[in-house]
């Protein structure tokens, strides 16, 4: 960590622009504005999604809210460009050259930041490497400095009253929701992921939440702090993401031998980053089918690293109705993303 006696603007190294909040903000104004980026409007509700057993002084399930988006709109999102034919191999990277539209700044030598052309949630950006690094590598201790960041600049650039800072996302893995292969991070601001909730919604991001560690999925997390240094972070990444590693071994029995700090992953995961606290979510399927009060199989229901914030998107009425009128399915569904908590033992601790 830094000096006590320094502040995190100081102590960083990587300096987004200060009034980052009113950057992004304006320039998501401006491209949507003249259609250089496509914004899907969604329907919201809350979801109460049971827990595994906990005791207080007795078993009981907790109902945690968990969001639930519906956009219509996405089923005609636009097609990519087509692939290049002189490179089979390369799909089309919308990190190579980004757009001067969406651009917002750079991060340091190594990053910069972009709007998500296509954006559900108001005013998502993201944070990319600026040379190609494949998605499916361990993070770098630069990609968690930056991104740490971007979030020290957020929070000091809110406005007074603003509680709410930025939830930051990875996916890595082909069961995480990843789906292009340049290293990116993904930030929301956690007031806009509120738009459409009632005034005093009970919804807060899961990561940050007290009952993190009685989620239907296991999560591995620890406390960070604002001013860490990017080796800090990365210290605290290498250790959740070797737990999560040997956490998949010990449930498939995959063998994971050594799990280095660099190189390719050996499991799918989600990393989720707030100012409090960095999390990493084991991943061993993308989604799952949504079935209505009848039984019938109406869907399917995909999660990316947005899950860490409690939240799910989907893209058809019949989703949508059958997930509020049976939110039990969406418990089942997140029970078999990940490693499912199996029960408690006699003391009430958490069993993977």
């Amino acid at each position: 960590m830094g000096h006590p006696n320094t502040s995190p603007a100081m102590a960083r190294a990587l300096k987004p622009p200060a009034n980052l909040p009113s950057l992004v903000q304006t320039t998501f104004a401006k491209a949507r504005s003249a259609g250089d980026l496509h914004y899907f409007p969604t329907q919201v509700t809350l979801l109460p999604v049971h827990s595994v057993p906990v005791r207080l002084p007795v078993f009981i399930h907790v109902k945690r809210p968990f969001q639930l988006r519906f956009s219509p709109a996405l089923a005609n999102k636009p097609k990519p460009p087509p692939q290049d034919t002189a490179s089979p191999k390369r799909t089309f990277d919308p990190f190579a050259n980004p757009a001067a539209a969406l651009y917002i700044a750079d991060v340091g030598p190594s990053h910069y930041l972009v709007l998500n052309k296509f954006a559900i949630v108001p005013e998502h950006f993201i944070l990319a490497t600026r040379d190609f690094k494949e998605q499916t590598d361990i993070l770098e201790p630069s990609d968690l400095e930056a991104t740490l960041a971007c979030i020290e600049a957020f929070d000091a650039g809110k406005k007074p009253g603003e509680d709410d800072g930025l939830f930051a996302f990875f996916n890595c893995g082909e069961h995480s929701g990843a789906s292009q292969p340049h290293r990116h991070i993904q930030l929301l601001p956690v007031d806009r992921m509120r738009d459409g909730l009632e005034s005093g919604a009970a919804w807060n991001v899961l990561a940050d939440r007290d009952d993190l560690d009685s989620t239907p999925f296991v999560v591995f997390s620890e406390q960070i702090t604002l001013g860490m240094s990017g080796a800090e972070l990365h210290g605290i990444y290498v250790r959740l993401y070797r737990q999560a590693c040997r956490a998949v071994g010990e449930r498939t029995g995959l063998p994971m031998g050594d799990v280095a700090a660099d190189g390719p992953t050996l499991i799918s995961y989600n990393m989720a980053m707030t100012k409090n606290k960095l999390v990493i979510c084991p991943r061993l399927a993308e989604g799952g089918s949504v079935y209505n009060k009848a039984g019938e199989d109406v869907g399917k229901v995909a999660l990316n690293g947005t899950l860490l914030a409690g939240t799910a998107l989907v893209k058809n009425e019949a989703e949508w109705d059958a997930l509020r009128g049976n939110p039990e399915c969406l418990v089942g569904v997140l029970n078999g993303i990940g490693l499912a908590r199996k029960s408690h033992d006699e003391d009430g601790v958490n069993k993977l």
